[in-house]
């Protein structure tokens, strides 16, 4: 049993889907997830019901209940051999508590960022969780101090990124874009919240960026589970000016990316894999940017400043999400070429850090071990 409550956990939960079946054909796999993680052969029990800060979560409550429910019952019913649980850890720290209850094995795979806030729950992880995989590589350390079976596995997004085309003029052209102009891709985040906020930012920066730079076309890929027709009143408008609109290819409309503009999250990372220059952005409401003021203790929110230990790139956050500031990088991404290669350069280095794993086949082995089962 699988669970992810986000799309980009549900992507990870997908890849260790398929990797589990490859190796034993015809396993059942169960879990909470989306579109990818059916598409992968897991049997959903529940779909995500994600939420991000305090007052995000407010509207979610009653479909989190309801997830949770289907998912304690399908301990009972089902009785898989393995949980696996994908970050998401105000749920999942609930549920692997009802696992434990009932004997079943539990694999944390991609920790909660007990490193910048909350660092007491790895006490209670420790106390519910049999064996940690994680993703960033300082994060072994935290669990093996107290004494908790954890390894560093890689990142599951460099086993996408494997299989994608990196020829950036064909895959524009698969994309139905114009393969000899450079492109700015436009990602406003998976989760609603950022969505509602982000994407009207980014509407406008295209306004002011073609302006200045009128050679550039333009794409906004959505994760697969969002629901665009609550969008279309900003959709319709861009589509007019020939802004490419895509849903479920984001990995690929990034690969094909000249720079991006996008939310803190999983895509900074992949950009960053792949060698795209990037300008970070993210917002929250009031609420949750107070309570996190007060409660997370790090110096950086996307990954890349995270490992390289500096700004690597820029990352504008709630007030300092303008568009004055999101062109002024992008200038310099364009134009500067000594800014443009030291960005570059220091993705390289992250991907050495990762480029001999393989998560998603490291994380089934572990899965099939922990379940005692013959390949």
């Amino acid at each position: 049993m699988i669970v992810a409550g986000e799309t980009s956990g549900e992507l990870y939960g997908a890849l260790l889907a398929t990797s589990l079946r490859k190796k034993i054909p015809g396993l059942t796999v169960i879990g909470i997830g989306g579109q990818r993680m059916q598409s992968a052969g897991v049997r959903l029990i529940a779909g995500i019901a994600s939420a991000f800060g305090v007052a995000e979560a407010i509207s979610a409550i009653r479909s989190l209940r309801k997830s949770f429910q289907n998912a304690v019952d399908a301990l009972s019913r089902e009785k898989p051999a393995v949980l696996v649980l994908i970050d998401y850890p105000d749920f999942n720290l609930r549920l692997a508590e009802k696992a434990k209850q009932k004997g079943i094995r539990v694999l944390y795979y991609v920790s909660p960022q007990v490193w910048a806030w909350r660092k007491n729950r790895i006490f209670r992880i420790a106390r519910l969780v049999d064996r940690m995989a994680v993703i960033l590589p300082f994060e072994v350390d935290i669990y093996r101090e107290i004494g908790l079976d954890c390894e560093f596995v890689g990142h599951p997004v460099l086993d996408e990124i494997r299989g994608i085309e990196t020829d950036k003029a064909g895959l524009k052209q698969k994309l139905g874009m114009d393969p000899d102009k450079p492109l700015l891709s436009l990602l406003p985040g998976s989760r609603t919240h950022e969505i509602d906020r982000l994407l009207p930012i980014l509407v406008a920066l295209r306004d002011i960026f073609s302006s200045e730079f009128s050679d550039f076309q333009y794409c906004i890929p959505f994760a697969p589970n969002t629901d665009l027709t609550k969008y279309q009143a900003l959709i319709g408008p861009l589509k007019e000016f020939g802004v490419i609109i895509n849903q479920g290819r984001s990995l690929e409309v990034l690969a094909a990316s000249d720079c991006a503009v996008l939310a803190s999250g999983t895509a900074t990372l992949q950009a960053v894999l792949l060698g795209v220059p990037i300008v970070v952005i993210y917002k929250v409401s009031l609420l949750t940017a107070f309570i996190g003021k007060i409660l997370i203790h790090a110096k950086f929110m996307t990954l890349a400043n995270i490992l390289s230990d500096r700004e690597v790139v820029k990352e504008f956050l709630q007030e300092g999400v303008t568009l004055p500031n999101i062109m002024d990088e992008l200038r310099k991404i364009l134009t500067d070429g000594a800014h443009r290669a030291a960005m570059l350069d220091s993705y390289s280095r992250i991907h050495q850090i990762f480029t001999s794993r393989h998560a998603s086949e490291r994380v089934a082995e572990i899965v099939i071990e922990m379940a005692g089962w013959k390949v």
